[in-house]
């Protein structure tokens, strides 16, 4: 079966966001000052092809831990759903 999947990956709390800080300090001066709070994190979207929903999630679990993320400071969330068309 092909499953889609996405990745949310975000620094943990706690941890310095010198992105998220940069843009929370630029958003004032472009009109937008009431905006608090930003945080920076990268989405990952990919296909991959398991026997079933729970083998699909064990092995993007195991690539988040591994490549996708770094463990000791960015947490990661994951959305599996079956691909349309998919066991046709």
């Amino acid at each position: 079966m092909i499953f889609e999947v996405q990745v949310e990956v975000s620094l943990r709390q706690g941890v310095a966001d010198p992105q998220g800080a940069t843009i929370e300090h630029s958003l004032p001066t472009l009109g937008f000052p009431g905006v608090r709070g930003v945080r920076v994190g990268k989405s990952i979207r990919f296909s991959i092809e398991a026997a079933d929903e729970a083998a699909a999630r064990t092995e993007v679990d195991d690539l988040c831990h591994r490549f996708l993320s770094n463990p000791v400071i960015e947490d990661s969330s994951v959305i599996i759903t079956a691909a349309s068309g998919a066991g046709r």
